[in-house]
């Protein structure tokens, strides 16, 4: 068999996920599914050919790649290291909700096997100049001479991940960061031909790898049985924020009814979200639904209470969630930095009933309204930086 043949052979082998489809014989499941694996493939190509002597943080994840069920309030970047370098991160914190970064033994880069979190990075608490600007060494050792913000790389990490958080889209100005390894001499690279072909065949393995990911998570969902019901994760040491709670679980809507989404919020928190995605755990189009909503774009009752309504059609409340189109999906509520975490409940409820189950001064949103609100957001997606 030739190299090349190599490559269709390991693209193919994603093929083979289609037997953990709930029905391999639906057409419309079929398809979703192998869009997910091409979707996996193009967002492979950010990391495939990383390299820990000259990084840089690409995105993995954004509005075209929305696969692992992305968090339409983040924007994600990830960067590939070496535990026994020297680097130096530099650049603006921004104006977001927060930014941290995650060192890990692994990840989910082309090169990368999993590995736990060996740590996270705040960057509030770092020393920032009159212009929001920050400098931050990392390494096995403080250099002596160094006098600024330092961080220690344990031997084992392999990558860095960036997360930074905001409500208010397009609007609040975000981070901007440069990393360069100092303990090597910097010139550049030209990949030889065993080096691009290894990198090559990793990344044509990595939609089986990428998608079997997603694919396994909803299973998983559906064997826990958890429609219109939720499961607390904490998602510590597999991606997740240290110290948040994660409410996940699967909304599935029948004719002529509507989910109820409700749930307290915690006395204190630094930031929470609800989303939708769909049943390869790709999160439901941001831009053109609304089928997100944070704590700066939802409306909270007088009781003090969050209620969303997930629902096909418009039910016209402020909170509507958007599932797109699709009946069935999954759904996931995080409290980040929270005092607590409550629970969130779903109730199916007929469309006719459901306004006996919301407060009496829920508004009423008209069609007109909505319009101008999803153009809002569309834009507002489309002000971030995403690549």
């Amino acid at each position: 068999m030739s190299h090349r043949d190599d490559l269709l052979a390991g693209l193919g082998g994603a093929w083979d996920l289609l037997q953990m489809l709930p029905d391999a014989d639906d057409p419309q499941a079929v398809a979703e599914a192998e869009r997910l694996f091409f979707m996996s493939l193009a967002s492979g190509w950010y990391t495939a050919f990383a390299d820990r002597d000259r990084p840089d943080f690409v995105p993995a994840v954004n509005t075209h790649c929305n696969l692992v069920g992305t968090n339409p309030d983040f924007i994600y970047a990830t960067a590939s290291v070496d535990g026994a370098g020297q680097y130096l991160l530099s650049g603006e914190r921004g104006e977001g909700l927060f930014l941290l970064m995650d060192i890990t033994a692994g990840g989910l880069g082309v090169m990368d096997p999993l590995g736990p979190s060996l740590g996270m990075v705040d960057f509030d608490t770092l020393t920032l100049d009159e212009d929001g600007r920050f400098s931050l060494l990392m390494s096995a050792d403080r250099p002596a001479d160094w006098k600024g913000d330092w961080h220690r790389l344990d031997p084992t990490a392999l990558s860095l991940s960036v997360r930074q958080a905001s409500y208010d889209w397009g609007t609040d100005r975000e981070a901007r960061i440069a990393i360069e390894r100092l303990d090597t001499a910097h010139r550049g690279h030209r990949w030889s031909e065993p080096e691009i072909a290894e990198r090559l065949a990793a990344l044509a393995a990595y939609p089986k790898r990428l998608a079997g990911m997603s694919l396994g998570f909803i299973a998983s969902q559906r064997k826990k049985g958890l429609r219109n019901s939720f499961e607390h994760d904490d998602w510590a040491g597999r991606g997740g924020v240290e110290g948040q709670h994660y409410y996940q679980g699967l909304f599935r809507l029948e004719p002529g009814k509507v989910l109820l989404l409700e749930t307290d919020l915690p006395d204190q928190f630094r930031y929470w979200n609800v989303q939708l995605n769909d049943m390869m755990w790709n999160t439901i189009d941001w831009m053109n639904h609304q089928s997100s909503l944070n704590g700066g774009q939802a409306r909270i009752d007088g009781d003090g209470r969050f209620r969303a309504v997930i629902a096909l059609e418009d039910p016209g409340v402020p909170n509507w969630l958007d599932p797109g189109g699709i009946s069935e999906g999954s759904i996931m509520v995080r409290w980040t930095g929270a005092s607590s975490g409550p629970e969130p409940k779903l109730t199916l409820l007929g469309q006719g009933e459901l306004r006996d189950h919301l407060p009496d001064e829920t508004p009423e949103i008209s069609a007109a309204e909505r319009e101008i609100a999803l153009r809002a957001r569309r834009r507002a997606v489309q002000m971030r930086r995403r690549w």
